[in-house]
């Protein structure tokens, strides 16, 4: 290979090649034996860019034993195009170095809500500021999350059973309507260091997840710094595909 400053391009598709190798075993554990195409399909379900490059990445995989010699792999034999060295270096940042969603994407003016609310006020806030989906606090600790869909539902069954709607909901706290912790999937805490990919990857495996509430450690005695919700999900993207 080339000992200059400038790397050619089969240089920078071999470590290209070499960081996801990497990345992937280190990240998932998966065993040295393995190869890399399996290694790949092996973290499709787990890793959201891996699962949207998948086709490209296995081509790549069978590309890299094409431009090295088969008892030398560093003996380059090809060199690969100027194109699919670009999008293998984009496809290696995403997967080794991935943006973090407190950095690109999420919201830090968290909007949280005290215990202690009753439904009529929580639906003033929700009508005042537009927000959905509001994280319930005891002092630091989180209780659980009024999630919109879920509230409305219980407005619902209210009025089915009718119940004195006034009444009800001035006099009903929010706590009996929220998803508690460890009752509910409509919400997840994460720690500081949630990556965008795996923040998609949360959605994509739970299909009921509405929101991401970020704190430093991922607990749940911590204030939020920030929240990432469904209506994210087109701008994580978003970020991914300009990263």
């Amino acid at each position: 290979m080339s000992k200059g400053i400038h790397k050619s391009n089969a240089e920078r598709f071999i470590s290209c090649y070499n960081s996801i190798d990497h990345a992937l075993r280190t990240i998932y554990g998966f065993k040295r034996s393995i190869s890399f195409a399996d290694l790949i399909r092996k973290a499709v379900p787990l890793n959201s860019v891996v699962r949207k490059y998948e086709d490209e990445l296995i081509d790549y995989g069978r590309l890299r034993n094409s431009i090295v010699h088969k008892t030398n792999p560093n003996y380059v034999i090809a060199e690969p195009h100027d194109e699919v060295v670009i999008e293998f270096e984009k496809i290696a940042r995403l997967i080794s170095t991935p943006p973090t969603a407190l950095d690109r994407v999420c919201k830090h003016d968290v909007l949280t809500a005290d215990n202690s609310l009753t439904i009529r006020g929580l639906l003033e806030i929700m009508a005042q500021t537009g927000y959905k989906n509001i994280p319930i606090y005891d002092g630091d600790d989180l209780i659980g999350v009024a999630i919109g869909n879920r509230v409305l539902e219980y407005l619902g069954h209210a009025l089915k059973d009718n119940r004195p709607f006034e009444q009800y909901i001035s006099e009903t706290s929010v706590t009996d309507i929220m998803s508690r912790v460890g009752e509910e999937s409509f919400f997840k805490v994460a720690d500081s260091h949630l990556t965008i990919e795996r923040a998609l990857n949360l959605f994509y495996l739970n299909r009921r997840l509405q929101i991401i509430i970020i704190t430093e450690h991922g607990t749940m005695r911590e204030r939020p710094l920030g929240v990432i919700t469904v209506a994210d999900i087109l701008d994580m993207n978003s970020v991914l595909e300009n990263y």
